[in-house]
C-alpha cells in the first residue's frame, strides 16, 4: 500500500505559525549568553543560502520546456508508478 503521498501522522511535516520571536525564544532562553549568537549565525546561514540561488538545474529545465513545446516529451505512467512504489517501500 502506498502511504507516502498525502501522508498523515508521525511522518508528515506540518507547518505551524507562531508569533515572531517565539521560535528563537524556544531555541535558547532569553537570558542565555548564546541566544543572540545563534540568531546571528542562523541569519548568516540564511543569507548565504539565498545568495546561492535556488537549487535548480536551469539547463535541464530549458531542455524539458523545449521538449514539451515540441511534443517530444512523453510521460511514462508505469515508470512513475514504479518509482513512487519504490520510494515508499524504501522507508
Amino acid at each position: 500500500m502506498i502511504d507516502g503521498i498525502g501522508k498523515s501522522g508521525a511522518g508528515r511535516i506540518e507547518l505551524t505559525r507562531s508569533p515572531a520571536g517565539q521560535a528563537a525564544a524556544a531555541a535558547a532562553p532569553a537570558g542565555s549568553p548564546d541566544a543572540s549568537g545563534r540568531s546571528a549565525s542562523l541569519g548568516s546561514m540564511v543569507s548565504d543560502l539565498v545568495a546561492l540561488g535556488p537549487p535548480v538545474e536551469t539547463d535541464k529545465v530549458s531542455a524539458l520546456r523545449q521538449a514539451i513545446a515540441e511534443g517530444r516529451y512523453r510521460v511514462d505512467p508505469d515508470a512513475i508508478a514504479d518509482r513512487m512504489i519504490a520510494a515508499d517501500l524504501a522507508r
